[in-house]
């Protein structure tokens, strides 16, 4: 009795270790892929297919397949077919916001409901963009990706709250220090995933 005791601790604390030495082998993959995703993301327009390839690469890691940099690098190559001109529509986005930022300052009238109305809604942008990065396949077309995941972005805000989190760590990161929002990439696309597995799984 007391042998097979001693066998089930055994057995529940090897449990143990293999769930923690998996869990820091994926938060260790989450950060490998942010330096990834930073890297193809440099030409600046290419920021979404750098997303939609991180994400990918790291639903193939929770399904235990295979896949390292060659996997990301075709799924990159492949998401940029459309993902280019999201890109553009996002900095665009971004300038419009920081046209209304500075009408605050400038103390036009209505310029703080509409500074207010536009960094929500670029926020907003910015989650269903991830999201719709997270469901991303070879051959999808960007727009019905972004129209699902703006509906989702409404219809899942606790989900949507989640992402939101993670691009305030990133944000953090950066005024810490620059360097350091470079990994944290890799989390923001992880936590992309898990609230799309999530909703799917609701």
């Amino acid at each position: 009795m007391t042998e097979v005791r001693a066998k089930a601790r055994t057995d529940r604390g090897e449990r143990g270790e293999s769930r923690f030495a998996e869990g820091f082998a994926l938060f260790a993959e989450c950060l490998l892929t942010g330096v990834w995703i930073a890297v193809a993301a440099l030409p600046l327009i290419t920021y979404p297919a750098a997303f939609a390839a991180g994400a990918r690469h790291l639903g193939r890691r929770l399904a235990h397949e295979r896949g390292g940099w060659r996997e990301f690098a075709a799924d990159f190559r492949s998401a940029l077919r459309g993902g280019r001109l999201v890109g553009l529509a996002g900095w665009a986005a971004l300038a419009v916001v920081w046209v209304d930022v500075r009408a605050v300052r400038a103390g036009l009238p209505g310029g703080a409901l509409v500074g207010a109305v536009g960094v929500s809604a670029l926020i907003g942008a910015a989650v269903a963009l991830l999201r719709a990065a997270a469901v991303w396949a070879p051959g999808a077309s960007w727009r019905s990706l972004l129209a699902g995941a703006g509906r989702r972005t409404v219809l899942d805000p606790a989900g949507s709250f989640l992402i939101v989190g993670g691009l305030a760590v990133v944000a953090v990161s950066a005024w810490f220090t620059a360097p350091l929002a470079v990994p944290v990439l890799g989390a923001v696309a992880a936590a992309a995933v898990a609230v799309e597995e999530r909703y799917r799984r609701r």
